[in-house]
């Protein structure tokens, strides 16, 4: 999937949704890979989730970088639209060789 895929949009969904969700947006964290991964927020699925990566920002858990690198909309057209504008910010020590 990572391999074969331009970009990942995430929607909701359970565990492994989070967990093939989380892998990949850690990957790109640390360079792996530099595509853009989007939530699907369908009703304000992911709005928890959302407050929690912010909450992970301000108690310095996560930088704001890597949170900025994760985009969200409740509908397909702005995610698209923002995939062509994504550019990835540097990695965090990962280099593909």
């Amino acid at each position: 999937m990572a391999t074969m895929a331009d970009a990942f949009v995430v929607l909701p969904g359970g565990t492994g949704t989070m967990e093939e969700f989380f892998e990949q947006w850690t990957w790109g964290q640390i360079g792996y890979h530099r595509k853009p991964i989007a939530l699907l927020n369908v009703a304000g699925f992911f709005d928890p989730l959302i407050t929690m990566l912010d909450q992970m920002v301000s108690r310095g858990f996560l930088s704001a970088q890597h949170r900025e690198m994760l985009l969200y909309a409740s509908d397909i057209e702005t995610i698209l639209n923002s995939f062509s504008t994504y550019e990835h910010p540097p990695a965090k020590g990962y280099s593909q060789g």
